[in-house]
């Protein structure tokens, strides 16, 4: 397996970053996760220029977009698969033992993991804890990521594959690593980014090709909703058919298997939408 390491190719067994790497002592990271597949990348610009903002909005330096684009490209080439989750990871560099940043200059990883096919539908479970739509990381992607570990640690334990968020004001907001939306009365419904959600990739195709409306929904919603579906990079548009002990028979139903045929259809036809 290689993997580009700050500039180059590496072996993955030998690559190293240094132990006092911002990104690991405080989390001091972000970073995007695409879909590969038969070596070629999804929605590659989108997800480019999300790590921009999200590098903006975290006050680290301005990443080298080409040499990213070049990176993902020598990763893909060099680790031929099916389907893999390409995953850059951009960092504060070497710094400090505590919040302040280093002057080295950023790091930049670069690898490639091999996946599978999602099923057609799965179960998620809402979690006691919340989002915080106005923090300061609020819509970036960052490898701050503990908190997503915990809560799909409590989905995993009751059988679901996702667990779901509230906002501070009790509004649905995200999942650990997706974004939902809810049919009402045929009518396809996301959360606002005003929500606090991340500004998923999928998420944006999906409103596009859809025309769902991003609505202010109350967590509760997901008790009455006629259907329910997650979106993320590696999902594409996935059914739910349990949320917490309330089954959804049928999923996907009628709607969400024609925004699932649709985001199919039109992915296939561009891969850089």
């Amino acid at each position: 397996m290689k993997l580009w390491l700050d500039g180059g190719l590496q072996d993955a067994a030998s690559a190293r970053v240094s132990v006092f790497d911002h990104g690991l002592t405080v989390g001091d990271g972000i970073f995007e996760t695409v879909k590969a597949v038969d070596g070629r990348t999804f929605a590659l610009t989108r997800h480019l220029d999300r790590l921009a903002r999200s590098a903006r909005g975290l006050g680290l330096p301005e990443p080298d977009l080409d040499e990213v684009r070049r990176a993902c490209a020598a990763v893909v080439e060099a680790n031929p698969m099916p389907l893999g989750r390409l995953r850059i990871t951009y960092t504060g560099g070497h710094g400090p033992l505590g919040s302040d940043r280093g002057d080295r200059g950023p790091t930049l990883v670069v690898a490639l993991g091999e996946s599978t096919r999602r099923p057609d539908s799965t179960a998620v479970v809402t979690v006691p804890w919340t989002r915080n739509e106005r923090g300061a990381l609020t819509g970036l992607k960052t490898t701050s990521y503990a908190e997503n570990v915990v809560a799909l640690a409590r989905a995993h334990e009751h059988g679901a594959t996702e667990a779901l968020f509230p906002n501070t004001a009790g509004l649905l907001c995200e999942g650990t690593g997706s974004n939902v939306f809810v049919v009402l009365d045929g009518e396809i419904h996301t959360p606002p980014l005003a929500s606090g959600c991340l500004a998923g990739i999928t998420r944006e195709l999906t409103v596009e090709w859809t025309g769902a409306k991003e609505t202010d929904l109350p967590l509760h919603v997901l008790e009455r909703a006629d259907e329910i579906f997650l979106t993320s990079t590696l999902r594409d548009v996935q059914a739910v058919h349990r949320v917490d002990t309330r089954e959804l028979p049928g999923a996907p139903g009628p709607v969400t298997a024609k925004a699932m045929r649709i985001f199919q259809e039109r992915a296939g036809d561009d891969l850089d939408p």
